[in-house]
């Protein structure tokens, strides 16, 4: 989901789809004159490769594997999709979201992000690495404005199938009001179904009675469950499906605790290993702080047990 809250909004860092985490790459390191000799060899200088962003966009951009987890679940979601539509009572909404009743009233509908679950941004992280920055709003923009982005594995054939049995295809994204237009013309540019008022809600979009939290997409939802039965939600975070309260390790849990036989049957969660409010959850939400601060922290976070 993208893009990252900034800096000055770090405390809104709450984002389960949309709070864009830039790589990290740590300083060189330079010893003590006297300590040359027998030091340990100092991490890379940043733009030489020592980028914690490395393995994890070279991986979605090269690993088979990247692509056929993402087209096998988007084969599981479409071989499930008409056993939902059949059933009026199937909805993939939590009960916050959900504000108005199910009904066979309802348009049937599935709910898709836009940004690594759509399409693929890995060539702008990718200039990140090369280039030795981090995510900032301008680049970001270019690189959207470029109607570059490929569309992901199996995404097309799902949203097409479902369209083609009367299933709405609606895309929510965090991406920057005014990069609606380009962002629809690059959907339609590689084959997505997006046609209607509601097919596409983007971070300006206004709801009505809703106050909207930092990038949080509820009220999006919310905004389609007065129209919609929606049978399934696919996203690459965990705020394409619902609100994170507190973006910690506890939260996180918590929001998604209520919906675990959900996964697979009426949430199709993809991999994100580049960007995502994962990150920020290991360091306080808080993108002020330093690279080295911030790996520092990620670091402490791992276990060896």
């Amino acid at each position: 989901m993208r893009p990252r809250v900034p800096a000055l909004l770090a405390a809104l860092a709450l984002l389960a789809g949309c709070s864009t985490a830039p790589s990290h790459r740590p300083q060189a390191a330079t010893p003590a004159p006297a300590a040359i000799a027998t030091a340990a060899p100092a991490p890379a200088p940043i733009g030489t490769g020592a980028d914690d962003n490395l393995n994890a966009v070279v991986w979605s951009q090269t690993a088979v594997e990247h692509d056929l987890i993402y087209l096998q679940t988007y084969r599981d979601a479409q071989m499930q999709l008409l056993k939902a539509l059949k059933d009026p009572t199937w909805d993939a909404l939590t009960k916050d979201d959900r504000v108005a009743p199910v009904s066979h009233k309802l348009k049937p509908a599935v709910v898709l992000d836009v940004d690594e679950t759509a399409l693929d941004n890995s060539p702008y992280q990718a200039r990140l690495i090369k280039s030795g920055t981090e995510y900032n709003e301008a680049d970001w923009a270019a690189w959207c404005k470029e109607e570059a982005a490929r569309a992901l594995p199996g995404a097309v054939a799902f949203t097409q199938f479902a369209a083609k049995h009367g299933i709405a295809v609606i895309f929510i994204s965090n991406r920057a009001k005014d990069l609606d237009t380009v962002t629809l013309d690059n959907l339609r540019k590689v084959g997505f179904p997006v046609s209607g008022p509601d097919a596409f809600l983007g971070l300006g979009t206004f709801v009505e009675g809703c106050e909207q939290i930092g990038t949080e997409k509820g009220c999006r939802r919310q905004l389609i469950s007065r129209k919609y039965r929606v049978l399934m939600q696919v996203g690459d975070q965990i705020g394409d499906f619902a609100d994170v309260i507190a973006n910690n390790a506890a939260g996180r849990q918590q929001a998604v605790a209520p919906y675990l036989k959900w996964i697979g049957t009426r949430w199709f969660v993809l991999p994100n290993a580049t960007y995502g409010s994962w990150e920020p959850a290991l360091f306080n939400n808080d993108w002020t702080q330093s690279r080295e601060e911030r790996r520092r922290q990620k670091e402490a976070a791992l276990r060896i047990k």
